[in-house]
């Protein structure tokens, strides 16, 4: 814990972008309750987390829910993933940032763990890792054949997190890119620490849940049918948005 910070002071802004999310933000806000009822529980202000939600252009109440369960409000356009997360970012207070789906749910010790590893100098940043909502054979595959990936990069997902003052030396994540902007950020990140003898770090104890709706919504074989083409595609062209891309994450709902 960061003894320094008096009373009232952000310590962790959690940062959620979202577009139309009206249906999932109330299973992630209960999660989050959780997590900060843990916190409460370890002694921990109860003010040294807030919670931002960046909307991205939503018309179904998705403000609205954030506003009640006490989440800060931050209107975002262009309707770009990058850019929500920058905007979020940009009325962010907390020393650390982190960055979370709106379609997840977090772990009961994601705060205390998180505060936990960024009091140690030696870590940049890192991530907590998911778990899926369910699993199948699809799926499973899919998430067995990405594990090699984060094992040799240190690179995960579910809630990223680093010092705000790195994010904003970093300029955040590029909104040039449509897609696979988190990779970008963490390989900065990454590049940036190794500078400075700082590592990332994978919290495999407080292990975001992840929504499998993309699945649900094409299949639990589609990542494995679909995604190379994708993925060639932005070798090529880092910032090309093919349509199934497009389609894949930005349009529907």
């Amino acid at each position: 814990m960061n003894m320094s910070l008096a009373v009232g002071e952000v310590r962790f802004s959690l940062v959620v972008p979202a577009w139309n999310e009206a249906a999932r933000l109330p299973a992630l806000f209960d999660s989050i309750d959780a997590a900060r009822g843990r916190w409460i529980l370890a002694g921990r202000d109860p003010q040294a987390i807030e919670i931002i939600v960046a909307d991205n252009g939503s018309n179904d109440g998705t403000p609205t829910i954030a506003a009640m369960r006490g989440a800060r409000v931050a209107e975002v356009l262009p309707r770009r993933i990058a850019a929500a997360r920058n905007g979020g970012a940009a009325v962010a207070r907390g020393e650390l940032i982190g960055f979370v789906d709106a379609d997840s749910r977090i772990h009961p010790d994601a705060f205390l763990a998180i505060d936990a590893a960024m009091s140690d100098p030696a870590v940049v940043g890192g991530a907590t890792g998911v778990t899926m909502e369910r699993w199948s054979a699809g799926i499973a595959l899919t998430y067995a054949l990405g594990l090699p990936v984060v094992w040799a990069t240190g690179f995960d997902s579910g809630i990223v997190f680093c010092r705000r003052a790195d994010f904003r030396a970093l300029g955040g994540y590029d909104e040039d890119r449509a897609i696979a902007e988190d990779v970008d950020f963490m390989r900065r990140l990454s590049r940036l620490g190794r500078s400075r003898g700082q590592r990332l770090r994978r919290l495999r104890r407080a292990r975001t849940v992840t929504s499998t709706r993309k699945w649900d919504e094409h299949g639990d074989w589609h990542y494995l049918l679909q995604m190379p083409a994708v993925g060639w595609r932005l070798l090529r062209d880092p910032r090309a948005l093919p349509d199934f891309a497009r389609r894949y994450w930005y349009d529907g709902r």
